[in-house]
């Protein structure tokens, strides 16, 4: 898989922390029956990786990836449970070599035009921009266009279901990262209904 085919299943990646692995393939099972497949889960829990195992085990239609990979034993525990893809909140070229090793496609972050061309040296072309509501958010990405017009970004941080319209207008950014799909309330209570509507209504989401 590259990376940028993620954003032919829809204009959202939600953007997933979670803490009890009881709560992975119902969570999942909700989003997929709201028209979102592709998941990343954060590696910011201790149940993380059991999480995602046990969505890639138990929900065949999730497209796994992990999040927040910051070092390699990071890209090793995700390819050896099966993830599909790794998304880093920075980046370096030690992350993305242990990429390549392990065989995972990775959406590296950046939040500088330092840190675009570190990636794009690389071979990177499709980068998560990171965070993106305090680095700058749209001006930012407008700004960075002009000398990096061959780069795509994935904009995560701060991004609401009424504002991800106005970055996914952008001719640069082809799909947005979210965490509202999942709030932390409505997974305490196991409110699956509820996780399911939001992901209708962000699949459902166009450019303003």
């Amino acid at each position: 898989m590259n990376t940028l085919d993620l954003v032919s299943y829809g204009p959202v990646i939600p953007v997933i922390v979670i803490d009890r692995v009881d709560d992975a393939v119902p969570m999942a099972r909700a989003l997929v029956a709201g028209g979102v497949r592709v998941l990343e889960v954060t590696l910011r829990t201790p149940a993380a990786l059991q999480c995602m195992e046990a969505i890639i085990a138990g929900v065949p239609d999730a497209i796994v990836g992990a999040g927040t990979v910051r070092s390699k034993a990071d890209v090793q525990a995700a390819a050896k449970i099966g993830c599909r893809f790794a998304v880093s909140p920075g980046y370096t070229s030690a992350i993305g070599q242990a990429c390549r090793d392990a065989g995972l496609p990775l959406l590296p972050g950046t939040a500088t035009a330092g840190e675009v061309m570190q990636a794009n040296a690389d071979g990177y072309r499709f980068l998560k921009f990171f965070p993106a509501v305090q680095a700058g958010g749209i001006a930012m990405l407008k700004a960075l266009a002009g000398p990096f017009g061959d780069v795509v970004f994935c904009p995560t941080g701060g991004i609401t279901v009424e504002t991800a319209p106005q970055f996914l207008a952008l001719p640069n950014v082809k799909v947005c990262g979210g965490s509202w799909l999942t709030p932390a309330g409505a997974v305490a209570a196991q409110d699956w209904d509820r996780i399911t509507q939001l992901a209708t209504a962000a699949s459902a989401l166009r450019a303003a």
